[in-house]
This record gives structure tokens, sequence and C-alpha cells, in this order.
């Protein structure tokens, strides 16, 4: 019995001297482990952690991309602009050429109508031939080239210095004793009416009509108006 106890004992004494000796080999395996890093100087030194690499980057490689991605917004930039100035370009053509036409047509219109007034002037209205049909006809034209003149005052002049007869002729006043004497419904002499003759009329110093207008164009521009003469003139 009391050699069981020793033998237990011993067992668990044993158990523990091993434990011992198991630590004992670990903590003089640590020693050898340190005392292996420790220089031949026999100076200590701490471990330090080795550093971390840096990564090699290019700045010039940053200045090319920025480069190129704003070369291609400018593109982009210019390429919208560039549009949008050929739709302003064309709408102003667009507009200029409406106008051009607008104004053309305009043109055209006012030519066609100045057409047809001057067709509608060309037609000759038809006076009756006697002496209220020729001072009519003779004041429509009068009143194309401005002469002033009324009918009354036409109309008193010549039955004073005619009677009315686009033939009547003086020939014994100093014009005609200077050979060239009063003809026609108002008595013009020949070099007053070639010289106050209205284009348009007859050059024929008897056509009652070319006779009255030349004579109101002399009386106009001696007396202001065939109405203001009253006599001889």
């Amino acid at each position: 019995m009391l050699k069981n106890i020793l033998s237990r004992g011993r067992s668990r004494s044993m158990t523990r001297t091993q434990k011992a000796a198991i630590a004992g080999v670990g903590t003089l395996g640590a020693v050898a482990v340190a005392l292996t890093a420790v220089p031949a100087s026999g100076q200590t030194t701490t471990s330090e952690a080795a550093p971390t690499a840096k990564v090699a980057y290019s700045t010039k490689q940053i200045q090319d991309v920025h480069a190129g991605v704003t070369g291609q917004l400018a593109g982009a930039s210019q390429k919208v602009a560039t549009i949008e100035a050929k739709k302003e370009a064309a709408a102003k053509k667009a507009a200029a050429e409406k106008a051009a036409a607008k104004k053309a047509a305009a043109k055209r219109e006012a030519k066609e109508t100045a057409s047809r007034s001057a067709k509608r002037a060309e037609v000759k209205k038809s006076y009756p031939n006697n002496l209220d049909g020729w001072i009519r006809e003779a004041r429509s034209i009068m009143k194309k080239h401005g002469i002033p003149g009324s009918y009354e005052g036409i109309h008193r002049n010549i039955m004073r210095e005619s009677s009315g007869n686009p033939k009547a002729i003086n020939d014994w006043d100093i014009n005609a004793i200077n050979g060239i004497p009063s003809k026609g419904l108002l008595q013009v002499i020949p070099p007053t009416f070639e010289a106050y003759h209205v284009a348009g009329t007859s050059k024929n110093i008897w056509d009652p009509v070319a006779n009255i207008v030349a004579a109101c164009n002399y009386a106009a521009d001696k007396y202001g108006t065939m109405d203001n003469v009253d006599s001889a003139y």
C-alpha cells in the first residue's frame, strides 16, 4: 500500500520536474535565438520594420492626361460653337434673302403699278373738237407739266385775242410788220411758240391745244399764270 502511494507521488513529482525541464528548455531556446540576433560587436540593436517601397509616378503623365481631356473638351466646345455659328449664319442669310425677296416684290409691284398708270395715261381721253374740248384737253396736259391756268382764265383770254377762232392771225401790229404775226387762239408769235412749246403736243402753231398750252406756259413764266393776263401780253 505504502509502495503504491510512494509510486504515485514520484509520478506526480516527475511530472512537475519534467514540466520544469521542458520550460527550461524553452527558455534556453528563446535565449539562444536572441543571442543569435546580437551583432558581433556585442551591441544590441532594435529591429525596425522594412520601409514601404515608394510607388513611382510621373507628373508628365498626369499633365498629358489633363491636356488630353482639356483638348477633347475644347474640341467639343469648338464644334458646338461652329455648329451654332453656321446655324446663325444660315438664319441671317435666310432672313436677308427673305427681306431681299420682299423688297424685290415691292419694287416689282411699284413698277407694275407705275406701268399700268402710264398705260392708262397713254390712253388719250376723247375731247370734243370745239373750244370747250380744246381748253379741257390743254388743261389736262398743263396739269402733268405743272403749268397753272384755270378754265375761266384761258377762256377769257381766248375770247379777247381770237374770239375762239383757231385760225385767227394778226397782220397789222408790230409783230406782223416784223414778219412774225401772232397766230391761233391765244395769238402767239412763232418764236414764243417754239420757245415755250410743251413736249407731247403738236409742233404746229395752228393746233388749238398746242397753241393754248404754249401760250399758258409763256404766261406762267412772265405773269405767274394766264389768269393774271387781262390784255395783250
